[in-house]
C-alpha cells in the first residue's frame, strides 16, 4: 500500500511541478525537452563531425535513442530546477540549431555534486561558428544563478575538442585537471573546466 501511495504521490507531484521559463536571449529561444523530441535529437546526432568529440563520430540510431537517450535524460531532467537538455531555437527564423545540457556534474556517477552543474551544447555544423553556443549557456548561467541554487558551472571536453574549449574559457571557465570521466555508458579522459557562481 505505502508503494502504491509513493507513485501516486509522485505522479502528482509531477503534474504539480512548474517548469522554468528561460527569457530569450538576443537571438535564440529556449525550451525543455522531453520524449517527445526524439525526431529532433536524432536528426541532430547524425553528422559524424557533430559526433567526432562525443563518441568517435559514430551516429546515433533510433534505437540508441529510445533506448538509451530518453531514458538517461528522464533521469535527470528536473523541469523545476531547469535541469535538461533546452532546445536552442533562432528567434528570427524558427531554425532548430541544436541543444545545451544542464545537470549536476558526475550526475551518472557515484559522487554527484549537487550545486556544481555541468554545461554541455551540441549544435547543428552549420550553426557553428555563429557564436550560438557561447549566446545560450552564458544566457542560462546567468538565469539559473538568479534563480537556482548553484555555486559552481561546469564543463567537460575531450582534450581535443578545441572549438568546446574556447566556448567554456569564454564563458570564463577556467582549466581545473585532466583525468577520467565516468559514466556508465563508458569512461573517457576529458579536461575538466570550472566557474564560481559569484
Amino acid at each position: 500500500m505505502a508503494a502504491l501511495f509513493g507513485k501516486i504521490y509522485s505522479k502528482m507531484m509531477g503534474f504539480c511541478q512548474m517548469t522554468m521559463q528561460i527569457p530569450d536571449s538576443t537571438r535564440l529561444s529556449f525550451a525543455l525537452m522531453d520524449d517527445g523530441d526524439a525526431d529532433l535529437l536524432y536528426q541532430l546526432d547524425q553528422d559524424v563531425e557533430v559526433m567526432r568529440y562525443i563518441n568517435g563520430g559514430k551516429i546515433t540510431t533510433r534505437e540508441d535513442i529510445h533506448n538509451t537517450f530518453l531514458p538517461r535524460l528522464a533521469q535527470y531532467r528536473n523541469p523545476e530546477k531547469g535541469w535538461g537538455l533546452w532546445q536552442l531555437t533562432v528567434t528570427e527564423t524558427g531554425q532548430y540549431i541544436g541543444w545545451l545540457l544542464v545537470r549536476p556534474m558526475g550526475f551518472f556517477g557515484d559522487d554527484p555534486q549537487w550545486t556544481d552543474w555541468e554545461l554541455g551544447w551540441r549544435l547543428f555544423r552549420s550553426a557553428w561558428g555563429h557564436g550560438y553556443a557561447t549566446e545560450a549557456a552564458s544566457h542560462l548561467m546567468q538565469e539559473l544563478a538568479s534563480t537556482q541554487d548553484v555555486s559552481h558551472f561546469s564543463a567537460i571536453a575531450m582534450p581535443g575538442n578545441a572549438a568546446s574549449i574556447k566556448v567554456m574559457e569564454k564563458l570564463g571557465m577556467r582549466y581545473q585537471k585532466t583525468g577520467i570521466h565516468s559514466d556508465p555508458l563508458g569512461d573517457e579522459e576529458v579536461v575538466y573546466y570550472s566557474k564560481r557562481v559569484c
